[in-house]
């Protein structure tokens, strides 16, 4: 028992571990599609771009930092960064383009222009020659020539370490920057995980004082620790702010698509959670579903189980249970037997009713309330019938052990009573035949 708990909290600590693990590559995925995917230039407007505390940010190529540039006056670093990146990524997505930068220096503004196939690739400013100390021409062409050497494709494994390298970089950085949301989204999961735990708990617990079977107990408990669940997933996926419209929109799409593919899944999955909650039967019960009789073994979320008196296992599914009608023949201690009996027509029926009720009262297993009825039903052609009716174990085989009993004990009485029970009677007729004598019949035998 200590072993089975012990590994069902490794269970749950490796998947909370791949739950966290998931929302770190998802939060960090963001800033590694800057880099590799081109994505049309839009201009930023020049007046309205707040500065965000970052002075230098990296030039990637094929995810490798190359050189780092500063912020200008209107746009920070990391903005001035991406857009340059952006032009770099588009160039190289075309195979046959050409990737040699060239410097155009414009004296009169005191500025320089890297241009790549002959698209503005990036400006020097004089913001640029203060930073970093160097004349505008020089420094152009100091990035010019970094650019062209890092154009030139390395060798496959040199190639494939470099981006590894980067990946593992920028990893790393939004690690370190978004720390205190994956401190909080793992202070989440794990307060998640506990109150999880004990809602399970305390729901077994009260549901024990509940006239409810084990099955309706089992699956109170795992809504209470799957809703726990869900919430707590919502509360760590606000801590990483995540943006929930985006999210609902994907699931929803998502479960629009497995809604068409699995729907009687899903049907038979909700149409046993209404069978366990309105419970028409429960385990043991003995009903008729269609054209099964048998006992109820096992009543899951997906289908019940029946055990038939002939030695078989149905599994019927619970939407189709759900739809049907149900004869539960147990769900009563006792239920009512009734049997007929045919006298002659020259019998006391008085006396005869009276010797019936005496028999079936004496036959262990019918109860003596209510009382055995005794009713004349019928008047036949040869016999008059007389219905025996009497409350015994609803149980099948109690049930037709003492139904059994109950027909030899009404016989053997009436037999030792002398009240016959006659068969039908039948007439026959004889019309227009012909009159054989004994001599004509002597004669035609010889």
């Amino acid at each position: 028992m200590f072993l089975r708990g012990k590994q069902k909290f490794r269970s749950r600590q490796f998947s909370a571990a791949i739950l966290f693990a998931s929302l770190v590559l998802l939060r960090s995925s963001q800033g590694l599609a800057q880099e590799v995917i081109p994505t049309p230039v839009t201009p930023l407007p020049s007046a309205s771009i707040p500065t965000d505390g970052l002075f230098f940010a990296d030039i990637v190529v094929r995810g490798q930092p190359v050189f780092q540039i500063g912020s200008v006056s209107d746009v920070s670093a990391t903005q001035r960064a991406q857009i340059v990146n952006r032009r770099i990524a588009s160039i190289l997505a075309q195979p046959q383009a050409s990737r040699t930068v060239t410097v155009v220096p414009d004296a009169a503004r005191g500025i320089a222009i890297l241009q790549l196939n002959n698209r503005v690739l990036m400006t020097v400013t004089q913001q640029d020659v203060q930073d970093f100390n160097l004349p505008v021409e020089t420094l152009a062409q100091q990035w010019a020539d970094q650019l062209n050497r890092a154009f030139e494709q390395p060798p496959l494994a040199i190639d494939v370490g470099q981006r590894l390298y980067s990946t593992l970089r920028q990893f790393q950085r939004d690690i370190i920057d978004n720390l205190p949301s994956f401190l909080g989204a793992l202070l989440a999961l794990l307060v998640t995980l506990l109150l999880a735990i004990s809602v399970r708990r305390l729901t077994l617990l009260g549901a024990q004082h509940w006239e409810v079977d084990h099955n309706s107990k089992v699956l109170v408990s795992r809504l209470g620790y799957g809703g726990v669940w869900v919430i707590g997933a919502i509360v760590a996926l606000g801590v990483l702010g995540l943006d929930f419209a985006t999210l609902l929109g994907t699931l929803g799409l998502t479960s629009v698509a497995l809604g068409f593919g699995l729907r009687d899944i899903i049907s038979n999955y909700f149409s046993g959670i209404i069978l366990l909650a309105s419970r028409p039967f429960r385990l043991g019960d003995q009903i008729v579903i269609k054209d099964f009789e048998g006992t109820v073994t096992q009543i899951q979320l997906r289908a019940t189980t029946i055990k038939t008196y002939d030695g078989r296992v149905v599994y019927i599914p619970n939407q189709e249970v759900f739809n049907a009608t149900i004869v539960n023949n147990t769900i009563c201690t006792f239920r009512r037997n009734s049997i007929m009996v045919g006298i002659d027509y020259n019998t006391d029926i008085t006396r005869a009713k009276q010797i019936i009720n005496d028999a079936v009262m004496k036959v262990e297993g019918v109860e003596s309330n209510p009382k055995p009825e005794i009713l004349l039903r019928e008047l036949a052609p040869s016999t008059v019938n007389i219905e025996v009716r009497c409350w015994v174990n609803s149980r099948r085989l109690p049930f037709l052990e003492t139904t059994s009993l109950i027909a030899q004990a009404i016989k053997e009485a009436l037999q030792q009573a002398g009240i016959e029970m006659p068969t039908d009677i039948y007439t026959v007729r004889l019309r227009n035949l012909p009159i054989i004598s004994d001599n004509h019949r002597v004669n035609s035998e010889l």
